[in-house]
C-alpha cells in the first residue's frame, strides 16, 4: 500500500442525480480517463460491533446501508459525515473500481478509480462484492438483488465466494 494519496477529481466533474438502477446514482459530468481518481469514499470510521448497533439505517430496507467495510476490521459510515461516492450503485460489469490506500499515519481510505474510460453522462458503478455470514441462500441472494442488468449480472450484490 502506498501512503501518498491520490488527488481526485472537482466536485463538479460528478453529479448525484435519480438513477435507472436504484434510487440516486453519481453520473459523469465530463470524460474520464481509465485510471482517473475520481472520489474518496467518506464517512465515520466505527467498529462493525457500532455498525451493528446502527443496523438498518432504514427498517423499510435493512439490507440498503451506506457501510464500505475495510481491511482492518473498521467500516465507514456514509451516512454519517459521508459525501457523493456513497450514492455510487453497484454494477456486476462496474465501470470504477474500489481501492483502500493508507496514509503516513495509518489510516486507512477507500478511494474509487475508474476502471475505463467513462463518458460525459454515464452514471458511475463499482462492484459492492458483498461479504455477509453464512451460506449464500437464493432467499439470501434475493435479499440482496442487483439490479444492474448487465450481460455479465450474476443477480447479486454478494460477493462472488
Amino acid at each position: 500500500m502506498s501512503n501518498k494519496l491520490p488527488k481526485t477529481l472537482k466536485k463538479s466533474a460528478i453529479l448525484v442525480q435519480d438513477s435507472p438502477i436504484h434510487g440516486r446514482g453519481v453520473f459523469a459530468c465530463k470524460d474520464i480517463q481509465k485510471g482517473e481518481c475520481i472520489i474518496e469514499y467518506e464517512g465515520e470510521r466505527i467498529s462493525w460491533k457500532v455498525a451493528l448497533k446502527r443496523h438498518p439505517h432504514d427498517p423499510g430496507q435493512p439490507n440498503h446501508t451506506f457501510y464500505f467495510s475495510l481491511t482492518n476490521g473498521k467500516v465507514i459510515d456514509g451516512k454519517v459525515k459521508g459525501n457523493d461516492a456513497r450514492w455510487i450503485n453497484h454494477s456486476c460489469a462496474p465501470n470504477c473500481i474500489a481501492n483502500e490506500l493508507q496514509d503516513k499515519k495509518d489510516c486507512l481510505h477507500v478511494f474509487l478509480f475508474a476502471k475505463k474510460n467513462i463518458k460525459a453522462g454515464d452514471e458511475l458503478f463499482y462492484d459492492y462484492s458483498l461479504d455477509v455470514e453464512g451460506k449464500q441462500t437464493k432467499a439470501l441472494k434475493k435479499d440482496y438483488r442487483c439490479r444492474c442488468g448487465s450481460k455479465k449480472c450474476r443477480g447479486t450484490m454478494l460477493s462472488k465466494n
